[in-house]
């Protein structure tokens, strides 16, 4: 007997965005290191893509999560 079962089939209306097969599926067919989500929606899992690349360059332009330059901390003062 296993300790964990492995979930075959998704929640009804969970979505998500498969990296490996670059495509849209309705519950967890692959691997969850191989997928973003869940979606509420068809629509939001196939803009999964978009949404991670302005997240990320959100991310990057966040002066909040660069590091202090070279030479001090401009927080010391």
């Amino acid at each position: 007997m296993s300790l964990f079962k492995k979930r075959t089939v998704g929640k009804p209306g969970e979505w998500y965005y498969c990296l490996e097969h670059r495509k849209v599926e309705e519950g967890p067919e692959c691997p969850a290191k191989d997928r973003f989500g869940p979606y509420r929606s068809r629509t939001e899992a196939q803009h999964a893509m978009e949404t991670a690349r302005e997240r990320n360059l959100q991310w990057e332009n966040d002066p909040r999560w660069h590091d202090a330059p070279a030479g001090g901390d401009r927080d010391e003062a």
